[in-house]
């Protein structure tokens, strides 16, 4: 793979469904993908989508250094289930000098031991996905995202009280402690939000703040 260095090369090992999904999306996004699986099938099933797909054990140094990983400066890792496969595959990324190692994680402690032994971001695919879904279902959201450090943005309805006014008048922020990043009327494109914004009847808002304030705000408006 010509200029292996370049940021927009990424290696993932491990092309079941979450693997797979992100080494797609980065490949729509423009990037090329170096794939990495143990099981043939589905390395043919992956060859035609990726740029480059091996079939390796991603636990074997030297088969990573063959395959010129080392040279990568990113990595994702989206072996779950197998936990001994799992925490020996960050360990040997780490050691060939992969700076920044993503890696799935089924359990808080899965993803204490794969942070202890290299990797720099670890993802519950499951459990952000199922606190998503559950504040998706209650009707308070229509989208909403959780960062690691207690900080959410999320869209909501705008509430009845703020149509047809400013957002320096409605006072979010003061009411609230919720910031208003944009506004977006359905068919039209997403506005950023100025103080001086007209919250218009049937608007969305993206609000950003510490989560349990968004929540707040969020349940205040379904």
């Amino acid at each position: 793979m010509a200029d292996r260095e370049a940021t927009d090369n990424v290696v993932v090992v491990g092309l079941g469904r979450f693997g797979g999904a992100v080494a797609e999306s980065l490949v729509n996004l423009g990037h090329e993908v170096l794939g990495i699986d143990s099981d043939p099938r589905i390395v043919q099933d992956w060859s035609d989508r990726l740029t480059h797909v091996v079939e390796a054990d991603a636990t074997d140094t030297d088969a990573l250094r063959q395959l010129g990983v080392q040279d990568f400066s990113r990595a994702v890792v989206g072996i779950g289930t197998d936990l001994e496969t799992s925490v020996l595959t960050v360990l040997t990324l780490a050691e060939v000098g992969v700076q920044e190692v993503w890696a799935k994680a089924t359990s808080l402690k899965h993803g204490q031991i794969l942070t202890r032994i290299g990797a720099r971001h670890v993802i519950f695919p499951e459990m952000e996905m199922g606190e998503r879904v559950a504040h998706l279902i209650t009707g308070r959201m229509l989208d909403y995202i959780e960062f690691d450090d207690g900080f959410a943005i999320a869209k909501v309805r705008a509430p009845r009280e703020a149509v047809g006014r400013s957002l320096a008048d409605i006072g979010l922020r003061g009411k609230w402690g919720v910031t208003v990043v944009g506004t977006k009327l359905p068919g039209e494109d997403f506005t950023y939000a100025r103080p001086e914004t007209i919250v218009p009847s049937g608007c969305i808002l993206i609000v950003a703040g510490n989560t349990s304030t968004v929540e707040q705000f969020a349940a205040a408006t379904a």
